[in-house]
C-alpha cells in the first residue's frame, strides 16, 4: 500500500476525532487503526513513520507513534 494512501486514510481518521481534546483524539485514532486496519496496513503506517511520516497530521503522527511504541518489544 502506498504511503500516500496510508497518509490519507490515517489523516481522515484523525480529522474525525479532531474536535475532541487532543489526547482523546490521538487515542481514538490509534484505537480505530488497531481495530479496523489489518496488520499489513499497520506495518505500512509504522514503516512510513520510520521514513519520516511526511504528510501525517499531528494527531495521526502521534497515533502512529503510540502504535509503534505499543508494538515494540519491551526491554527488561
Amino acid at each position: 500500500m502506498s504511503s500516500d494512501r496510508i497518509d490519507r486514510m490515517a489523516n481522515q481518521i484523525a480529522r474525525f476525532f479532531a474536535s475532541r481534546p487532543e489526547a482523546e483524539a490521538v487515542a481514538g485514532t490509534e484505537d480505530h487503526i488497531v481495530k479496523f486496519w489489518d496488520p499489513r496496513m499497520r506495518a505500512a503506517l509504522i514503516a512510513h513513520l520510520a521514513a519520516g511520516g511526511a504528510d501525517l497530521s499531528p494527531i495521526a503522527r502521534q497515533a502512529a507513534e503510540r502504535l509503534r511504541d505499543r508494538q515494540a518489544p519491551s526491554r527488561g
